[in-house]
């Protein structure tokens, strides 16, 4: 299990609601140093840390986790679904044949 994609998505919602580290810290009571440190994978927040974290940010939790349970591809799926809802008709139909054809090469490719 890599735990470091938990500070990798921190960082990335940080980085989405256009806040720098010094802002989430702030925010959420912590220091600039222990932000960055979980960010790098160099810490993994308490359970109390981590939700003062994810309260901080405005997202939920199992977005952070995304990457580390089990049920993550759910969660990853219901954004993608809410991103390409947003997207023209066109472009929708763009991002079908991709997946499609991943799929196809995929299938090929797995025993």
């Amino acid at each position: 299990m890599n735990l470091s994609s938990i500070g990798k998505n921190i960082r990335k919602f940080r980085l989405m609601k256009k806040l720098r580290q010094e802002d989430l810290a702030e925010k959420a009571g912590l220091s600039t140093n222990y932000i960055g440190a979980v960010e790098r994978g160099e810490k993994l927040p308490s359970l109390e840390t981590f939700i003062v974290i994810v309260n901080a940010l405005g997202v939920s939790a199992d977005m952070v986790l995304s990457d580390v349970i089990e049920t993550g591809y759910l969660v990853r799926s219901s954004m993608l679904n809410e991103k390409i809802e947003k997207l023209s008709e066109e472009d929708r139909a763009r991002v079908y044949d991709v997946l499609e054809a991943l799929m196809r090469h995929s299938a090929q490719t797995t025993p």
